[in-house]
């Protein structure tokens, strides 16, 4: 007597490899679905944690269809954020090797009168600078691994501009002010389908830009950001929010909310606060398909 095969059915735990996995089991005709590990855990809380109850756990929570999957963007939108990412990861050696530089300076004591260090004139003062070795070579090493990062980096950019060009995202998140190509690039790939979030309160959930609240009665502690989600799609929007902060649709909001903390720290939760406005912006313009409308940015602040 024949037998049919029946579908395999599949869960692992988010964790590094996980796609890996997810794709060669996909491949060996599998349904494979990846549990969020936090949220796992909050439906069945466990005294001890082992791998056996581990996969018990999943097993049982995938038998019964309660499996708290994450989102797996197709390969295509994976080499959209590789790209984006790539570039920021550049960014950051680059940034790293002129910080110590300016560190190398004020060790010896040598002011820096420029406005860039790395420019014309801040080239010249360094090559004029009598450093000791092996601060001298460091430097001059440090130097040429800056110039080659700028040429990798201008590259990247101008790949982001090509692929950008056509992308309907891309093309309306440039109409958000404060927002570029490499930004518009970079949260467009972070989102993947827009779709995907039900509201404007879910896309703000997945930036991680949302307090943490605990509910206890009738009280609400709020603690820090969550920071779930991609942290490039929260860097993304902090950058542009710092921009669209001076601009008259979100200044008001701005300003009252930088003085009721002070200056130190209502200055950070206020650029939050913007950011958190600018994804809710950007989910209802990718959503209508339409162009940036800062409607509701100058609504009363909650006390």
């Amino acid at each position: 007597m024949a037998r049919y095969r029946q579908p395999v059915q599949a869960a692992i735990e988010s964790m590094t490899g996980a796609r890996f996995v997810h794709d060669q089991l996909e491949l060996a005709g599998w349904e494979v679905a990846i549990a969020d590990a936090v949220k796992a855990k909050g439906l069945a809380p466990l005294a001890c944690k082992t791998d056996k109850i581990d996969a018990w756990v999943l097993a049982e929570l995938s038998r019964r269809d309660l499996i708290p999957a994450i989102w797996l963007p197709d390969p295509g939108v994976r080499a959209e954020r590789e790209r984006a990412r790539w570039r920021l990861h550049l960014v950051h050696h680059r940034t790293a090797l002129k910080n110590r530089i300016h560190q190398t300076l004020i060790t010896f004591g040598h002011p820096c009168p420029v406005a860039d260090l790395f420019g014309v004139s801040g080239r010249q003062l360094l090559t004029a600078l009598a450093l000791p070795e092996p601060w001298l070579g460091s430097v001059t090493a440090a130097l040429q691994l800056i110039d080659q990062l700028d040429g990798q980096i201008d590259e990247r950019e101008r790949e982001l501009r090509e692929m950008g060009a056509d992308h309907p995202y891309v093309v309306l998140l440039r109409t958000v002010p404060g927002i570029g190509w490499v930004l518009a690039y970079t949260i467009a790939s972070e989102i993947g389908d827009i779709h995907r979030f039900a509201s404007s309160t879910k896309l703000i959930s997945y930036t991680g830009l949302c307090p943490l609240v605990r509910q206890s009665g009738d009280r609400d502690y709020r603690g820090p950001l969550t920071k779930h989600g991609p942290r490039y799609l929260r860097w993304a929007l902090i950058e542009a929010a710092q921009h669209a902060a001076m601009l008259p649709a979100y200044r008001p909001r701005y300003q009252t909310i930088k003085r009721r903390l002070g200056r130190q720290r209502g200055s950070n939760v206020a650029t939050v606060d913007v950011a958190r406005q600018l994804a809710k912006a950007v989910w209802y313009m990718l959503t209508r398909n339409q162009s940036f409308a800062p409607g509701g940015a100058t609504d009363s602040v909650a006390a």
